[in-house]
C-alpha cells in the first residue's frame, strides 16, 4: 500500500427509523446492499426516496466549521447523514467516485448530497442549510455491505478516475521536463486525441 494512501477515521454514525424521526446515534451498522439496516432509506420511508442514497457521509470538518462560524451544534446528528468521517477535509470532494473502505464496509460516493429546508426544519436550526452548503455529505452507493463501527478506519482504496489520469499526467509531464522521455514521445502524447 501507498504510503500517500488517504486515511481517516469513522467519528459518528446515525440513523433514523423512518422520516422525520429524531437521528439515532450508533455505536456501529450493518450496511446492507441498499443502505444501513434500520436506516429510513433502506426501509423505503425516507422522504426523498426518489433521490436516496444508499449511505451519506459527511466530514466532521464540515460539522466542527458549522459550529465554529454560526454556534449550530448538530453532532447529536441532526445533520441526518450517516457516517460522520474525520480526516477529509471539509469537503471531501477528492472522494467522489473513488472507492473507500468505511469499516468493513466499500463504498463509492457519487454525487454531493447538499442541506436542504427539510434538514433545518428537522433539525430546529435556522441558517443550518445555508451554513452547509458545499459541505453537506456526499451520497455512496454500496460496493461491499459490511459492519461500521465509530472508531473504524477510513481508506481511499482507488481514487476516481479523473484524479488517477491526472496523477499520470503529472508523472508523465515531470519525466518529460526531466528530459527522460525523447521528443517523439512528448509530440505523440500532445497529438493524442484523448490525452488530457
Amino acid at each position: 500500500m501507498a504510503e500517500d494512501v488517504a486515511v481517516g477515521t469513522v467519528r459518528d454514525l446515525v440513523t433514523a427509523s423512518e422520516s422525520g424521526a429524531p437521528p439515532e446515534l450508533r455505536d456501529a451498522v450493518e450496511v446492507r446492499p441498499h443502505g444501513i439496516a434500520g436506516d429510513r432509506y433502506h426501509r423505503g420511508g425516507g422522504t426523498f426516496q426518489l433521490d436516496a442514497c444508499a449511505v451519506t457521509l459527511v466530514a466532521a470538518e464540515a460539522l466542527d466549521a458549522v459550529r465554529e462560524e454560526t454556534g449550530i451544534d448538530v453532532s447529536d446528528g441532526r445533520h441526518r447523514r450517516n457516517v460522520v468521517v474525520a480526516g477529509f477535509g471539509a469537503g471531501m470532494d477528492d472522494l467522489l467516485d473513488a472507492t473507500v473502505a468505511v469499516g468493513e464496509a466499500l463504498l463509492r460516493p457519487t454525487r454531493r448530497r447538499p442541506p436542504c429546508a427539510h434538514v433545518e426544519e428537522l433539525a430546529g436550526a435556522d441558517g443550518l442549510a445555508a451554513a452547509l452548503k458545499r459541505r453537506g455529505g456526499l451520497c455512496c452507493d454500496v460496493l461491499e455491505p459490511g459492519r461500521v463501527a465509530v472508531g473504524d478506519r477510513v481508506e481511499l482504496r482507488e481514487a476516481d478516475p479523473r484524479t488517477a489520469g491526472a496523477a499520470i499526467a503529472e508523472r508523465l509531464q515531470s519525466r518529460s521536463a526531466d528530459g527522460t522521455r525523447s521528443a517523439d514521445s512528448d509530440e505523440s502524447t500532445r497529438s493524442d486525441p484523448h490525452g488530457e
